[in-house]
């Protein structure tokens, strides 16, 4: 049942009716006795709460009686409602425990489709599980990994806005995919935008579209991200990244569904899910005053918090394996056995670059070893650390952006350096033939010391 809490009797109506068209099981009251009488004795999926909604004779506001609903239910999630002008309050009441809030005037699909997420993830459908679950090409079965996919599961049939948190490296993305292709808008398109690489002055350009001649150089319409993802879902990579103006005009979008391409004046519907991913500490930024507190709480409806993979080194040997079998069928070559000791050793590292640094140090291992089977000591000649380098390459090579190419040939040089010339001494170093380095070396257009 969906509780209804609001003084205004036009409110209560309106609501009434619409939540009863689309099926739901709805009671409406108009004062607080009723609302604590019905959430103690009432297993309820929603309580709707009037922000403006006071105690009559204590005079303590909205805030009091949300506090007060979940002692009685802390698990139903409540929606508040709000004006504009009190989002401030709104905020306040989701650091007390209330799950999304809706400003008047409301949309009523956008209203319907949140009530719809906020009962979905109600305790009361806690088992309505399917066993259908696409896990593309996530891969791992750690207690770890398996604790954030059953939420992911959970929350990926409905609309809630998600927020992943992780480390550089701990396949957000790869998460935001699986929120995606589990999800009702699968068919949709899926849409990643690393907010990092958007200009501030291309921001509504990239964002949101122009038309032809909106601007200097606008010589042709251009469809935003959010237009073309429209009936799927838009992952907003690097979040934190993202500047005040341009957090005002994402925080409009997704509080009114609706965005102006620029050089338009009529809004455009929005109807995108909303997947956002940082490794920035968000709460932090937001009590410094750079990341605005009503956006945080817009887009962390849901928060999945992934594990770095020195918290789930049971996964290595699968991780290992997969790139392994990734990277012979890419390139068309046999594909190496990794010994037990290399495995071993690989589920030792520390991995600061998270999977990206295992993917790569597999791939580079395989290139420079250029054998059917691996050992610890291929592994270790490859790997960052292990080959001495100037400070500045040497911070650089732990970096998991660069290219493969240009790993191998900071590794080539920084070999032939710590040999004094010696390509010999460097080969061995590398653990590949006097031949092979030549090879590599004119590759990379380097010359004999």
């Amino acid at each position: 049942m969906i509780l209804i809490a609001d003084d205004d009797d036009s409110v209560r109506l309106s609501l009434s009716l619409l939540l009863k068209r689309a099926g739901y099981d709805v009671k409406a009251v108009s004062t607080p006795g009723e609302v604590l009488a019905e959430v103690r004795r009432t297993r309820l999926s929603l309580i709707m709460l009037d922000m403006n909604f006071t105690l009559s004779v204590s005079g303590e506001e909205g805030i009091e009686l949300l506090r007060k609903c979940k002692v009685f239910q802390p698990d139903t999630p409540v929606i508040l409602i709000t004006a504009w002008g009190s989002i401030p309050l709104a905020v306040e009441g989701m650091q007390s425990g209330a799950f999304d809030f809706i400003t008047k005037p409301w949309d009523n699909t956008d209203l319907l489709r949140r009530v719809a997420t906020a009962t979905k993830l109600s305790p009361d459908d806690a088992n309505d599980q399917t066993d259908d679950f696409d896990r593309s090409e996530i891969i791992g079965n750690s207690p770890a990994l398996e604790s954030v996919l059953q939420k992911v599961r959970r929350v990926a049939p409905t609309d809630a806005s998600v927020l992943i948190l992780g480390e550089n490296g701990t396949g957000k993305e790869l998460i935001a995919r699986a929120l995606h292709i589990n999800s009702r808008r699968r068919a949709g398109e899926f849409v990643a935008v690393n907010l990092g690489g958007v200009p501030r002055s291309l921001f509504e350009s990239e964002m949101f579209g122009h038309t032809k001649g909106a601007f200097t150089g606008a010589v042709a319409a251009r469809k935003g991200r959010f237009e073309t993802a429209e009936g799927g879902t838009i992952f907003l990579d690097e979040i934190a990244d993202l500047d005040q103006p341009s957090q005002v005009k994402l925080l409009r979008v997704l509080q009114e569904r609706t965005f102006e391409p620029l050089g338009e004046s009529r809004p455009r519907k929005a109807d995108v899910r909303v997947v956002c991913a940082t490794n920035a500490h968000l709460e932090a930024m937001v009590a410094d005053g750079t990341f605005r507190e009503d956006l945080y709480y817009r887009i962390n409806l849901i928060t999945l918090r992934l594990p770095p993979l020195r918290e789930r080194r049971e996964d290595i040997p699968l991780l290992v394996n997969h790139f392994a079998d990734a990277y012979a069928t890419r390139e068309r070559t046999q594909r190496p056995t990794i010994s037990a000791d290399a495995m071993t050793w690989l589920a030792s590292q520390p991995y600061p670059g998270n999977i990206r640094e295992l993917r790569n140090l597999v791939e580079r291992a395989i290139i420079v070893g250029g054998c059917e089977r691996l050992t610890a000591n291929d592994f270790k000649v490859v790997a960052p650390d292990s080959i001495p380098l100037p400070g500045a390459a040497r911070a650089l090579a732990t970096d998991s952006g660069l290219t493969l190419d240009e790993l191998e040939r900071r590794a080539i040089i920084g070999a032939i350096d710590s040999s004094g010339g010696n390509l010999s001494m460097a080969a061995s170093a590398l653990g590949i033939t006097r031949q092979s380095l030549y090879r590599r070396m004119q590759k990379f257009g380097l010359s004999n010391p």
